[in-house]
């Protein structure tokens, strides 16, 4: 019985990703391989030592303002960095994604990395200096689409002044998202949000 369960572990294929990053260019593949993380990238294979891993970030970075895209960036202690997303691109237009798989992925990826790594660091968002920024010209530029609309309103232009209240709102729209979900925070090491890596099966 032993054997067979041995045999069955054996035939479980390794953890994986494939994803197309930019509408033109070539599919990247991603396998993890007990301590090491293989990146094939048709061109060439290389192979990263989880070992080396000193920080994991994960943010929330929409490609265009339809998509909703997510990003895994690995920094090696060489200084190097391993960045992967959950969006697969078809072409110019048409983006493919399968949220629960990529999902199971980075858990096993972040499990491999605590158990090679255990002093690696989880972070989730954008480095503090690029998310105020980030929060600092948004807001600013709210502020200004409401002064647009409000003194437009005063001088009888209805038209700019709606216009400028529907920028504002898709400007909110688009831009809440990356300040809320980018916000600099420590996780514990192998910890894996779900709000910055979609597919979790948890309610």
């Amino acid at each position: 019985m032993q054997a067979e369960d041995m045999q069955a572990e054996d035939d479980t294929p390794l953890p994986s990703w494939r994803q197309r990053p930019k509408p033109i260019g070539f599919e990247i593949a991603y396998r993890l391989d007990g301590d090491e993380l293989e990146i094939d990238t048709t061109r060439k294979i290389d192979r990263v030592r989880l070992a080396a891993v000193e920080q994991v970030r994960f943010v929330y970075a929409p490609s265009n303002v339809t998509s909703k895209s997510y990003r895994v960036q690995l920094r090696l202690s060489d200084g190097k960095s391993v960045t992967f997303g959950n969006l697969s691109w078809r072409s110019l237009t048409d983006v493919d994604r399968d949220d629960p798989r990529y999902h199971a992925f980075v858990t096993a990826l972040s499990a491999a990395i605590r158990r090679a790594s255990p002093r690696a660091r989880f972070v989730a968002g954008k480095p503090f200096a690029l998310w105020l920024a980030l929060a600092l010209v948004g807001g600013l530029s709210l502020v200004m689409l409401a002064w647009f609309s409000l003194r437009a309103f005063q001088h009888g232009s209805s038209a700019a002044g709606w216009l400028g209240l529907l920028l504002g709102a898709a400007s909110f729209w688009q831009v809440w998202p990356m300040i809320r979900l980018n916000r600099p925070r420590e996780l514990a090491t192998g910890e894996v949000p779900d709000e910055l890596v979609p597919g979790s099966d948890r309610k």
